[in-house]
């Protein structure tokens, strides 16, 4: 089960507000073809949701402060121009943080989820970053932040998929099926990119 959203600001999966992703279903599905999505895949995914449902708040905080907090020009993102923190950011984000987590393995991959997609990539943009929470950070996350951060995440959750007591087979599974994921997120995301900064480079 997905879990109670409804005391997270500024999550609106499925919103009236959410706009048509710009990527057609066929084309995600091309995209899937392209990073070797299998029948079996969303089954894993599953299992794997169901695996780190009450540890996703643990690996958000090994993520960020574990992680990124270590890394001065990741860390910036979630603190004022002058390097201030944003704490009530740091916290509402961080709670979206989780459920996408959750999202990624429990949703259907479906028109709703491909909105929010681009809604996702559109908050980290020039666009709409900082909108959402009315806080003053950096303007946007450049692209190559959330690229090269993408492997540091696939390797730290594997340790999280194996805590439940699974099979190596199925925990190789559940990682196998996340990292495509992973990699098809990305690519939705940077069409985002592509399409919120025409005549500017937020790479």
């Amino acid at each position: 089960m997905i879990r109670s959203t409804e005391t997270i600001q500024g999550y609106t999966y499925g919103g009236k507000d959410i706009q048509p992703s710009l990527v057609s279903m066929q084309e995600l599905e091309d995209l899937k073809v392209t990073v070797g999505w299998m029948d079996d895949d969303p089954i894993y995914l599953r299992l794997a949701g169901e695996a780190l449902e009450d540890q996703a708040e643990q690996i958000v905080d090994h993520w960020r402060n574990g992680i990124i907090a270590g890394i001065p020009n990741l860390a910036r993102h979630s603190r004022t121009p002058e390097g201030t923190p944003i704490p009530d950011y740091v916290i509402n984000s961080g709670k979206r943080f989780q459920q996408w987590i959750l999202d990624t393995c429990l949703r259907p991959y479906d028109q709703e989820w491909l909105n929010y997609q681009q809604e996702i990539a559109r908050r980290h943009t020039s666009a709409m970053k900082n909108s959402v929470d009315g806080v003053r950070s950096t303007p946007y996350v450049p692209l190559r932040d959330i690229l090269a951060f993408i492997p540091v995440m696939n390797e730290t959750i594997k340790p999280y998929l194996a805590a439940k007591g699974h099979s190596t087979e199925d925990v190789d599974n559940m990682h196998r099926a996340w990292c495509k994921s992973m990699q098809l997120q990305t690519a939705l995301w940077a069409r985002t990119y592509m399409d919120e900064t025409q005549g500017s480079s937020e790479w």
